[in-house]
């Protein structure tokens, strides 16, 4: 079978869809990686793994409906040269418009995968802006219009297609909830801490973006502090400049400058750094299942996350982690401090994180699944 997999950035492909390209080439299939944000030697590495690197034009940040007609049109027409058996969309973009494509091409299946409801359906403390509801009001229009398209629709979550579908009284053929796209666990290797040695660590990776938490994590460091000035904190990440709720430069060489944090930007040996901090750290308000918490429950790390869709998830509350109220540095604080306090803790809830990460997170398990959704 020929099957198009249509993404945005080039990394999301070979980072995160490694294997399911590679179960995909070994079942005799041939893979088409679309990718509108790519190097060279990024497609490069999509070609290792077997696929075949497609690029398409697509402003995943953009609001010109012209210029996303136009790109729909000329994707159409290449997939339409291909002539694919399955079509398959994630991200919210690539969804509505590599849908819209495929089925001017006349495709016999379209698969989409919604793997988070993004910035518009993320609450935010002060409401959301006047232009924030205009972009929601047309993402939800065009997907009154898509979504009913797609023969199998996929949430990772279970409060996406609530939030959505019933929300909204959208239809969809087919609705399957994944449970994360999960990962390769024989590249995140378990690392339990032997010996637990002050000061202890905590870390967060992310886009510095408002809704991941980064204001609440900083307002929760301040208050760690004062009470315990060892405590050390490590900030991952790039600022997105694409994203709406994007940490602004000044605000990021401030948070450098204030010296309250470890601040490297962005990095590619993740489990390395995953694996020199004690405790994992997303106070996000929104996601789909975050893969950097999955990364982080693999190694063996205790995590301490909000009670929000995606997020909760990946943590039994008091089990392998905590669960606290979004918007709330205080709470976020306090239960930082718990590990301070208890630092015995650390390796007994990193042991159940581990645990569940076999469980749920397996990228073979969900690959399966995945595949059978598919339709293969």
């Amino acid at each position: 079978m020929k099957i198009v997999i249509l993404g945005t950035i080039a990394y999301s492909l070979y980072g995160f869809r490694a294997d399911l390209i590679k179960a995909l080439v070994k079942q005799q299939h041939t893979v088409y990686a679309f990718t509108s944000e790519y190097t060279q030697e990024e497609l490069k590495k999509i070609e290792v793994l077997g696929a075949i690197p497609m690029t398409y034009n697509l402003n995943r940040g953009g609001l010109n409906p012209l210029s996303d007609i136009r790109a729909t049109y000329h994707l159409s027409k290449v997939i339409k040269e291909i002539s694919p058996d399955i079509v398959f969309s994630y991200f919210s973009k690539p969804v509505i418009f590599g849908t819209l494509a495929a089925k001017m091409a006349k495709i016999p299946q379209v698969v989409g995968m919604l793997e988070g409801l993004g910035y518009c359906f993320t609450d935010q403390p002060e409401g959301l802006s006047k232009k924030v509801k205009v972009i929601k009001a047309i993402q939800i229009m065009l997907y009154r219009v898509v979504l009913p398209q797609i023969d199998t629709l996929i949430f990772l979550n279970a409060d996406d297609p609530n939030d959505l579908l019933r929300k909204y009284k959208i239809r969809a053929k087919q609705v399957e909830i994944l449970g994360g796209i999960g990962l390769s666990l024989s590249q995140y290797e378990y690392q339990p801490i032997a010996t637990i040695q002050k000061p202890i660590k905590f870390l967060f990776i992310g886009r510095l973006l408002k809704e991941k938490g980064v204001h609440d994590l900083i307002s929760a460091i301040k208050i760690v502090k004062k009470i315990y000035p060892e405590a050390y904190f490590t900030i991952l990440g790039e600022i997105d400049a694409s994203n709406m709720g994007a940490l602004q430069k000044s605000e990021l060489d401030e948070l450098i400058a204030s010296n309250i944090v470890n601040y490297p930007g962005h990095v590619d040996n993740v489990k390395d750094w995953i694996a020199n901090h004690h405790v994992f750290v997303l106070p996000s308000y929104r996601e789909g299942v975050p893969r950097s918490t999955q990364e982080a429950m693999a190694i063996g790390r205790p995590i301490i996350t909000t009670d929000v869709p995606g997020c909760r998830e990946t943590v039994i509350d008091g089990v392998n982690g905590f669960l606290v109220e979004k918007w709330n540095p205080k709470a976020l604080a306090e239960k930082m401090i718990y590990f301070i306090e208890h630092p015995e803790q650390i390796k007994k809830m990193g042991d159940e994180s581990y645990k569940l990460a076999q469980e749920k997170f397996d990228a073979d398990k969900v690959n399966k699944r995945l595949i059978n959704m598919l339709g293969l």
